[in-house]
Protein backbone atom coordinates (compact mmCIF):
# COMPACT_ATOMS: atom_id res chain seq x y z
CA UNK A 1 0.00 0.00 0.00
CA UNK A 2 1.41 3.15 -0.86
CA UNK A 3 1.90 6.00 1.46
CA UNK A 4 -0.11 8.86 1.43
CA UNK A 5 0.15 11.46 -1.05
CA UNK A 6 2.95 14.22 0.29
CA UNK A 7 4.09 12.33 2.80
CA UNK A 8 7.93 11.99 3.46
CA UNK A 9 9.11 8.81 2.65
CA UNK A 10 12.88 9.20 2.50
CA UNK A 11 15.64 11.38 3.85
CA UNK A 12 18.86 11.94 2.72
CA UNK A 13 22.65 13.50 3.39
CA UNK A 14 24.32 15.21 1.61
CA UNK A 15 27.74 15.64 3.49
CA UNK A 16 31.33 16.51 2.44
CA UNK A 17 32.48 13.46 4.65
CA UNK A 18 30.71 10.54 4.26
CA UNK A 19 32.67 8.36 6.24
CA UNK A 20 32.20 11.06 9.18
CA UNK A 21 28.60 11.18 8.78
CA UNK A 22 28.57 7.63 9.23
CA UNK A 23 30.04 7.35 12.30
CA UNK A 24 28.32 10.33 13.15
CA UNK A 25 24.55 9.39 12.50
CA UNK A 26 25.07 5.96 14.16
CA UNK A 27 26.11 7.34 17.73
CA UNK A 28 23.75 9.91 17.84
CA UNK A 29 20.73 8.30 16.30
CA UNK A 30 21.78 4.89 16.72
CA UNK A 31 21.54 3.88 13.19
CA UNK A 32 22.53 1.19 11.43
CA UNK A 33 24.62 2.04 8.61
CA UNK A 34 25.21 -0.14 5.25
CA UNK A 35 25.84 -0.03 1.62
CA UNK A 36 22.91 -1.34 -0.10
CA UNK A 37 23.79 -3.83 -3.05
CA UNK A 38 21.10 -1.66 -5.04
CA UNK A 39 21.24 1.86 -7.42
CA UNK A 40 23.75 2.93 -9.99
CA UNK A 41 26.76 1.41 -10.31
CA UNK A 42 29.78 2.83 -9.00
CA UNK A 43 27.82 5.28 -6.52
CA UNK A 44 28.87 4.86 -2.75
CA UNK A 45 25.63 5.32 -1.04
CA UNK A 46 24.57 4.15 2.45
CA UNK A 47 21.41 3.61 4.15
CA UNK A 48 20.78 4.44 7.64
CA UNK A 49 18.10 1.82 9.44
CA UNK A 50 16.73 2.16 12.68
CA UNK A 51 16.01 -0.80 14.55
CA UNK A 52 13.13 -1.74 12.27
CA UNK A 53 13.86 -0.50 9.22
CA UNK A 54 15.43 2.02 6.63
CA UNK A 55 14.89 6.20 7.32
CA UNK A 56 17.58 7.73 5.45
CA UNK A 57 20.90 7.42 3.06
CA UNK A 58 24.03 9.39 3.08
CA UNK A 59 25.29 10.48 -0.04
CA UNK A 60 28.96 12.36 -0.88
CA UNK A 61 28.16 15.72 -2.61
CA UNK A 62 30.00 16.02 -5.73
CA UNK A 63 33.06 18.18 -6.45
CA UNK A 64 32.45 21.84 -6.43
CA UNK A 65 28.61 21.43 -5.56
CA UNK A 66 26.94 24.91 -5.00
CA UNK A 67 25.40 24.02 -1.67
CA UNK A 68 26.53 23.25 2.13
CA UNK A 69 26.02 20.05 3.18
CA UNK A 70 22.46 19.38 4.24
CA UNK A 71 19.35 17.20 5.01
CA UNK A 72 16.65 16.46 1.97
CA UNK A 73 13.50 15.09 2.26
CA UNK A 74 11.72 12.66 -0.48
CA UNK A 75 8.07 13.09 -0.92
CA UNK A 76 5.77 10.18 -2.20
CA UNK A 77 3.54 11.04 -5.28
CA UNK A 78 1.65 8.46 -7.37
CA UNK A 79 3.16 10.11 -10.87
CA UNK A 80 6.81 11.52 -10.47
CA UNK A 81 6.46 12.77 -13.79
CA UNK A 82 3.35 14.54 -13.63
CA UNK A 83 4.33 15.96 -10.29
CA UNK A 84 7.20 17.49 -12.02
CA UNK A 85 5.17 19.16 -14.81
CA UNK A 86 2.74 20.65 -12.44
CA UNK A 87 5.68 21.66 -10.27
CA UNK A 88 7.47 23.78 -13.38
CA UNK A 89 3.64 24.87 -13.66
CA UNK A 90 3.85 26.15 -10.43
CA UNK A 91 7.04 27.84 -10.92
CA UNK A 92 9.13 25.22 -9.38
CA UNK A 93 12.67 24.95 -11.40
CA UNK A 94 14.19 21.54 -12.15
CA UNK A 95 17.98 20.42 -11.04
CA UNK A 96 17.09 16.43 -12.20
CA UNK A 97 14.68 15.61 -14.46
CA UNK A 98 11.91 12.15 -13.71
CA UNK A 99 14.97 9.13 -13.73
CA UNK A 100 14.34 5.58 -12.61
CA UNK A 101 17.03 4.51 -9.93
CA UNK A 102 16.88 0.12 -10.49
CA UNK A 103 14.98 -1.35 -7.38
CA UNK A 104 14.47 1.76 -5.59
CA UNK A 105 12.21 4.12 -7.37
CA UNK A 106 11.34 6.94 -9.84
CA UNK A 107 12.78 10.46 -8.35
CA UNK A 108 13.01 13.61 -9.66
CA UNK A 109 15.06 16.70 -7.83
CA UNK A 110 13.38 20.21 -7.72
CA UNK A 111 13.37 23.73 -6.12
CA UNK A 112 10.33 25.60 -5.14
CA UNK A 113 9.53 29.17 -6.35
CA UNK A 114 11.84 30.05 -3.26
CA UNK A 115 14.74 27.98 -3.73
CA UNK A 116 14.01 25.52 -1.37
CA UNK A 117 15.31 22.30 -2.53
CA UNK A 118 13.32 18.64 -2.50
CA UNK A 119 12.84 15.62 -3.80
CA UNK A 120 9.22 13.63 -5.19
CA UNK A 121 9.41 10.00 -5.92
CA UNK A 122 7.24 6.91 -5.91
CA UNK A 123 9.32 3.94 -4.83
CA UNK A 124 9.17 0.49 -6.90
CA UNK A 125 8.56 -1.61 -3.31
CA UNK A 126 4.46 -2.20 -2.77
CA UNK A 127 5.61 -1.71 0.93
CA UNK A 128 4.83 1.80 2.56
CA UNK A 129 7.66 3.58 3.89
CA UNK A 130 8.09 4.35 7.42
CA UNK A 131 10.84 6.55 7.10
CA UNK A 132 8.93 8.86 8.63
CA UNK A 133 6.55 8.40 11.69
CA UNK A 134 4.27 10.52 13.59
CA UNK A 135 6.09 11.77 16.36
CA UNK A 136 3.18 10.05 18.87
CA UNK A 137 4.15 6.85 18.34
CA UNK A 138 7.55 7.19 16.26
CA UNK A 139 10.53 5.07 17.40
CA UNK A 140 13.79 6.35 18.14
CA UNK A 141 16.13 7.13 14.88
CA UNK A 142 13.00 7.95 12.93
CA UNK A 143 11.81 11.10 10.89
CA UNK A 144 8.89 12.75 13.06
CA UNK A 145 8.40 16.46 12.11
CA UNK A 146 9.25 18.57 8.68
CA UNK A 147 9.67 22.11 9.24
CA UNK A 148 10.19 24.37 6.28
CA UNK A 149 11.75 28.17 6.68
CA UNK A 150 10.09 30.13 3.59
CA UNK A 151 10.34 34.19 2.78
CA UNK A 152 6.78 33.39 1.33
CA UNK A 153 5.03 31.73 3.94
CA UNK A 154 2.02 31.96 2.15
CA UNK A 155 3.31 31.02 -1.31
CA UNK A 156 4.78 28.15 -0.12
CA UNK A 157 1.62 27.16 1.85
CA UNK A 158 -0.09 27.49 -1.81
CA UNK A 159 2.38 25.67 -3.65
CA UNK A 160 3.13 22.33 -1.43
CA UNK A 161 -0.40 22.26 -0.87
CA UNK A 162 -1.05 22.47 -5.03
CA UNK A 163 1.74 20.10 -5.43
CA UNK A 164 2.02 17.62 -3.03
CA UNK A 165 -1.75 17.98 -1.25
CA UNK A 166 -0.43 18.98 2.19
CA UNK A 167 -3.13 20.60 3.79
CA UNK A 168 -2.32 23.82 6.28
CA UNK A 169 -4.70 23.18 9.96
CA UNK A 170 -3.77 25.03 12.71
CA UNK A 171 -1.25 27.97 13.71
CA UNK A 172 0.92 28.66 16.66
CA UNK A 173 1.72 32.34 17.12
CA UNK A 174 5.47 33.39 17.32
CA UNK A 175 5.01 37.53 17.94
CA UNK A 176 6.21 39.59 15.81
CA UNK A 177 8.09 36.48 13.65
CA UNK A 178 4.27 35.18 12.72
CA UNK A 179 3.12 32.38 12.52
CA UNK A 180 3.71 28.67 13.13
CA UNK A 181 1.92 27.19 11.07
CA UNK A 182 0.68 23.01 10.48
CA UNK A 183 0.61 21.04 7.90
CA UNK A 184 -0.91 17.38 7.31
CA UNK A 185 -0.90 14.95 4.57
CA UNK A 186 -4.34 13.20 4.91
CA UNK A 187 -4.44 13.20 8.44
CA UNK A 188 -1.34 12.98 9.68
CA UNK A 189 0.57 16.11 10.91
CA UNK A 190 3.98 16.33 9.18
CA UNK A 191 5.24 18.98 10.03
CA UNK A 192 4.78 23.37 9.98
CA UNK A 193 5.91 26.02 7.61
CA UNK A 194 7.05 29.20 9.30
CA UNK A 195 8.80 32.44 7.74
CA UNK A 196 12.46 32.47 7.54
CA UNK A 197 13.70 34.21 10.26
CA UNK A 198 16.22 37.33 9.79
CA UNK A 199 19.48 36.23 9.29
CA UNK A 200 18.28 32.53 8.54
CA UNK A 201 18.11 30.56 5.28
CA UNK A 202 15.87 29.14 3.78
CA UNK A 203 14.96 25.36 3.65
CA UNK A 204 13.89 21.98 5.22
CA UNK A 205 14.83 21.30 8.41
CA UNK A 206 14.07 17.34 9.44
CA UNK A 207 13.57 16.41 13.30
CA UNK A 208 14.71 12.92 14.11
CA UNK A 209 13.26 11.16 16.89
CA UNK A 210 15.20 10.52 20.36
CA UNK A 211 14.04 8.67 23.59
CA UNK A 212 15.93 11.14 26.07
CA UNK A 213 17.02 13.95 24.76
CA UNK A 214 19.84 14.89 27.66
CA UNK A 215 21.27 11.83 26.66
CA UNK A 216 20.69 12.68 22.77
CA UNK A 217 22.62 16.24 23.68
CA UNK A 218 25.49 14.34 25.02
CA UNK A 219 26.04 11.84 22.11
CA UNK A 220 25.76 14.70 19.68
CA UNK A 221 28.31 16.71 21.54
CA UNK A 222 30.81 14.00 22.09
CA UNK A 223 30.54 13.07 18.69
CA UNK A 224 31.70 16.72 16.90
CA UNK A 225 28.25 17.96 16.64
CA UNK A 226 26.97 21.50 18.16
CA UNK A 227 23.90 22.30 20.10
CA UNK A 228 22.69 25.29 18.07
CA UNK A 229 19.41 26.32 19.97
CA UNK A 230 17.89 23.94 22.95
CA UNK A 231 17.19 21.87 24.86
CA UNK A 232 13.97 23.37 24.48
CA UNK A 233 10.55 22.29 25.68
CA UNK A 234 7.71 22.65 22.77
CA UNK A 235 3.52 21.77 23.20
CA UNK A 236 3.34 17.97 24.55
CA UNK A 237 6.11 18.09 27.00
CA UNK A 238 9.20 17.02 24.35
CA UNK A 239 11.85 19.25 24.04
CA UNK A 240 13.84 19.88 20.67
CA UNK A 241 17.82 20.67 19.61
CA UNK A 242 18.37 22.42 16.60
CA UNK A 243 22.02 20.93 15.99
CA UNK A 244 24.42 21.13 13.52
CA UNK A 245 26.29 17.63 12.25
CA UNK A 246 30.87 18.03 12.24
CA UNK A 247 30.39 18.86 8.44
CA UNK A 248 28.05 21.96 9.14
CA UNK A 249 24.40 19.81 8.15
CA UNK A 250 21.36 21.02 10.40
CA UNK A 251 18.76 18.57 11.40
CA UNK A 252 16.78 18.53 14.90
CA UNK A 253 16.60 16.24 17.86
CA UNK A 254 12.94 16.07 19.44
CA UNK A 255 12.05 13.20 23.02
CA UNK A 256 11.31 13.66 26.27
CA UNK A 257 13.40 14.49 29.22
CA UNK A 258 13.81 11.59 31.46
CA UNK A 259 13.94 12.27 35.14
CA UNK A 260 15.84 10.41 37.54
Amino acid sequence: MPNVHGTPIWYELLTSDQDGAQDFYAKVLGWTIERPQMGPPGVDYRVGSAKDGPVGGIMRMPEGAPMPPMWLIYFGVGDVDAAVEKAKGLGAAVHMPAMDIPDVGRMAFLADPQGVLFYVMLGFSPQESHAFQDGMTALPGHGVWNELASPDQGAAVAFYGELLGLRQDGAMPMGELGDYQFWYAGDTRIGAVMPQMPGGSAGWLVYFSVDDIDAAHRRLESAGGKALEGPSEVPGGSFTILSADPQGARFGLVGPRKTA
